[in-house]
């Protein structure tokens, strides 16, 4: 049975009758269910205190006690609601009568509870009504609960395309304002991904960036088997799988820090940094740098390929709390040590690190980006990025890269990577750098990561991955080599 099939009368243990007064009647005093009172905490967390759904979820489904069909529930409702938190708020926009502004920030955070399951979940109209209104009750008060019942009503009178039809620009005349409303996406986003996919394949791009992601797993060569995981092996990724059903941490692997939850395009990134051609260096281990490695996922799999390979990994991360997530990942947990591959973790400065020029062998540069080819994972990030985020990145961006190169030594590489497609993030940035340097070339991505098909970046020899074309999260990765002396 689907969760959103949970909140159908009778269906859920402990579910109290509605009783003669009926949903939203005054007075009523039903305590706020525990499902939809997760998913209100989630949302209160990623507008508060700025807090990565994805991340806050497991705390808030654990203090609750939720499992099972309440936990996915929860987890759709509030995952759903953020990505579709564009829509229902032009929609909720048409049935109240002031600025969604002037609306109690905890208020509209119901309504958009109360949206996502009367418009797209399979949830009765009246049991989502009445537990939005209890919600109100229980976390806002007394006052709003009749306002809420009123606005939600008012939503069930047409389905979601129907509104959509109603409150977005005409699709002929204005596509990206049309596919805004429609797909759930900030208008400049929409712009800035048909720029980089091509207006013939946004509006699925946009529709793949709304459907949950798969949880994929990675196994860590000689640490873990991807056949201990189970589940289905990923296409093009050699170590990972994507779980069929139940949650990662009931796997062993996952449990002792062997294998560990990681989209397949991060893991191709890693991949493509330990499969790119190296000159050996003579007498000497080969050196590896991760350059921003927080929180370690890519560390964990580039240390266990170093260690078949004979080297040494360093990872290095600015703030030392996501060095110590860094270490976390590194380290052996049924010994306390640190895995094979790894010489060390480092909290430094990726502009201005901690190491000497030509150091390194290999660096990779997953740097700091928008975010926005990970929407499927981190659905919140769409509307916590602007335009003007961009200038900045941009030029943290072209320091770190232009940094890593001065790192590396004449003869090896350095892999730049970003979970964005958006090209002032990644042709753009690769190009200044080249131009401003004459010590170093773009060479083509070969092996596993340049094999996987229909996946030609925007510069000659890089790659760019596409949720709606691969499955994975939009990872665009480039492949420099300094200029041997």
């Amino acid at each position: 049975m689907s969760p959103s099939n949970r909140a159908q009368p009778g269906r859920r243990p402990g579910r109290r009758p509605q009783g003669p007064r009926g949903p939203g009647a005054k007075g009523s005093t039903k305590p706020a269910d525990p499902a939809r009172l997760a998913a209100f905490e989630v949302l209160k967390a990623v507008r508060v205190d700025e807090a990565y759904a994805n991340l806050v979820l497991p705390h808030v489904l654990g203090r609750l006690g939720l499992e099972g069909r309440d936990a996915a529930f929860a987890t759709e409702l509030a995952s759903g609601t953020l990505r579709q938190q564009g829509t229902y708020d032009a929609v909720l926009a048409a049935c109240i009568d002031r600025p969604l502004a002037k609306v109690e920030a905890k208020v509209l955070d119901v309504l958009r509870l109360g949206a996502h399951q009367v418009l797209s979940m399979r949830v009765p109209d009246h049991a989502a009504i009445s537990t939005s209104v209890d919600l109100t009750r229980s976390k806002v008060g007394q006052g709003p609960a009749g306002f809420v019942n009123a606005v939600l009503r008012k939503l069930t009178r047409k389905s979601l395309d129907e509104w959509v039809a109603e409150v977005a620009p005409a699709r002929e005349r204005d596509h990206d304002g049309w596919a805004s409303v429609a797909f759930s996406h900030p208008r400049w986003v929409v712009e800035r991904l048909a720029e980089a996919v091509g207006r013939d394949q946004v509006d699925a791009l946009l529709e793949a960036d709304n459907a949950p992601p798969s949880v994929t797993l990675v196994a860590r060569p000689g640490r873990a088997t991807v056949a201990e995981l189970g589940g289905t092996p990923t296409p093009y990724s050699p170590f990972g799988v994507t779980l069929d059903s139940g949650s990662p941490a009931g796997i062993v692997a996952v449990a002792e820090g062997r294998a560990g939850v990681q989209d397949e395009g991060s893991q191709l990134v890693a991949i493509a940094l330990a499969e790119a051609g190296a000159d050996r260096p003579e007498g000497r281990t080969e050196s590896w740098l991760d350059l921003c490695a927080g929180p370690g996922g890519k560390s964990a799999l580039l240390a266990a390929l170093a260690a078949q390979q004979g080297a040494l990994l360093v990872a290095n991360e600015r703030q030392p709390h996501r060095a110590g997530l860094v270490l976390a990942n590194l380290t052996d947990r049924s010994t306390g040590t640190q895995v094979d591959g790894v010489a060390g973790v480092v909290a430094g400065d990726g502009t201005t690190p901690p190491f000497k020029d030509a150091t390194f062998d290999r660096v990779l540069v997953d740097a700091p980006c928008t975010g926005l080819g990970a929407l499927r994972r981190r659905p919140e990030a769409r509307w916590r990025r602007a335009t003007a985020d961009l200038d900045v990145l941009v030029d943290l961006q072209r320091s770190l890269l232009d940094r890593a190169i001065d790192l590396t030594r004449p003869g090896g590489v350095v892999l730049y990577a970003t979970c964005s497609p958006v090209l002032t993030e990644t042709k753009g940035v690769v190009e200044s750098v080249l131009e401003g340097r004459s010590d170093v070339t773009l060479e083509p991505i070969s092996g596993t990561a340049g094999e996987v098909p229909d996946s030609a970046g925007p510069l000659p020899g890089t790659v760019q991955l596409w949720p709606h074309r691969h499955g994975t999260d939009a990872m665009f990765l480039a492949l420099l080599r300094r200029t041997p002396e």
